[in-house]
């Protein structure tokens, strides 16, 4: 389908059933996510910023109350949800779309007054922003010789999500991909996996970049062409737009950790449940992985940011604690003396094989030989909650209610997921976004 075509035309009952549960399966998690980023020190900094700096009226800063303009939103919750590891993701785009897509969209849906939106169109934008940005992702990565973040291509996403609520004309829309791209920030990913600092993953600039985008081409602002849209190396990655669905290629984390870190975290954990391991019995960890994992190498993180973008530890967390969300990666977490042992007695290792089958693929394999001269062998293992092996819708809103039990109470967790679960037959979405911007 055209792509301005399939921004604007397309209807709530154009998807299929399974396009529609992933959709509420995607704004679950990713709230859930952004939710428990609200305790870290990322989030309180960056919300303070944006009610200093871009103060305005129309969108609300999560759990926090406070109005600000829609761009200010889109930045500080999308870095928000950023903030914690722990969001949906692509394995073709490397990076994260709803990290950026989901603030956005809150950013431009006013929970009162005018500009009412009904649940399924809600869900429909969503949609709409998630076949965007990934196609935007996957046609960046194929055709620039740098590795970006997300931010510089799920920006598109919420740059057509943004143009579709204001309901802008053809060449509005084709100028606001085109700023959206041409302004998305093309930051080194890796910096950030070498130096780990809350630069993150550039999704709240890619939100704030998007939702900025679509309001200035409103009032002329020029910026045609998207080259990752229009230009004839990338048309095969937009001929099946509206027909094959990139949504459900998403994968989910049950881990608050990056993704490449997470195939040695289930391969450790299921040798240690296996074997019935004791931390202490460890003699020596090794883990064969791909190249960008092994640069997953800080062993004694003095942050959450440093103990997300690590392999060693949260492997050795994991096998202490038996799981890693918030409170494991921050705090007097990052020195306890059982973990930092582990991670003493862990080497890890490029496997040139597994290292080709990123990104499509990410492997690891594990090997723990224990005191009494015992080895055991993970083989390969991969992630879980992958496209192919999804979790659960229980296990979802499980996952859900883990992450906000720290910051909301159970009556409003529960009023929260029944309204995203229940979204579809909302007639007004007003309720659903006054439950995630009043203040806790």
């Amino acid at each position: 389908m055209e792509i301005i075509t399939f921004i604007h035309e397309t209807d709530w009952n154009d998807f299929p059933e399974d396009i529609c549960n992933q959709a509420r399966r995607c704004l679950l998690d990713t709230l859930g996510a952004g939710i428990s980023g609200h305790g870290t020190e990322l989030s309180q900094i960056i919300h303070n910023f944006a009610a200093s700096v871009y103060g305005g009226k129309g969108a609300c800063l999560w759990l926090d109350g406070r109005e600000v303009s829609p761009p200010g939103a889109a930045l500080a919750n999308g870095m928000t949800v950023d903030s914690l590891d722990i969001h949906d993701g692509h394995p073709l785009t490397k990076g994260h779309a709803g990290a950026a897509l989901v603030p956005a969209l809150f950013a431009v849906t006013p929970s009162e007054g005018k500009g009412a939106i009904s649940g399924r169109e809600f869900l429909a934008t969503l949609i709409i922003g998630y076949e965007i940005a990934l196609r935007a992702g996957i046609a960046l990565h194929s055709t620039a010789c740098d590795y970006h973040t997300s931010g510089a291509w799920n920006a598109l996403g919420c740059a057509a999500m943004t143009a579709r609520r204001l309901g802008l004309g053809r060449e509005q829309t084709r100028h606001a991909l085109g700023i959206a791209e041409y302004h998305g920030p093309r930051s080194q990913m890796m910096r950030c996996i070498d130096h780990p600092t809350m630069l993150k993953d550039g999704s709240g600039w890619g939100a704030m970049t998007g939702v900025s985008s679509a309001l200035m081409a409103r009032s002329g602002f020029t910026g045609a062409p998207a080259l990752t849209v229009e230009s004839d190396p990338v048309r095969p990655t937009w001929e099946d737009l509206g027909g094959e669905w990139r949504i459900m290629g998403q994968y989910f984390k049950p881990h608050a950790v990056c993704r490449w870190a997470q195939p040695a975290v289930e391969g450790a954990l299921a040798l240690q449940k296996t074997h019935r391991i004791r931390p202490e019995n460890m003699r020596r960890i090794s883990i064969s992985t791909f190249h960008e994992a092994v640069r997953l190498s800080v062993r004694r993180p003095r942050n959450t940011e440093e103990a997300q973008y690590s392999l060693p530890f949260p492997v050795a967390a994991a096998m202490v604690y038996g799981k890693l969300s918030a409170s494991e990666l921050k705090g007097d977490a990052l020195t306890n003396p059982a973990v930092l042992s582990i991670v003493d007695r862990m080497e890890l290792i490029e496997d040139d094989t597994f290292s080709r089958c990123f990104p499509a693929r990410r492997f690891a394999h594990v090997l723990i030989e224990t005191a009494d001269g015992e080895i055991y062998d993970s083989g390969e293992t991969e992630a879980k909650w992958d496209a192919v092996a999804p979790p659960t819708d229980t296990e979802l809103r499980e996952k859900f209610r883990m992450l906000t039990r720290e910051q909301l109470s159970d009556t409003r967790a529960d009023e929260l997921e029944t309204a995203v679960w229940n979204c579809a037959g909302l007639s007004d979405a007003a309720p659903l976004l006054a439950l995630i911007n009043t203040k806790i």
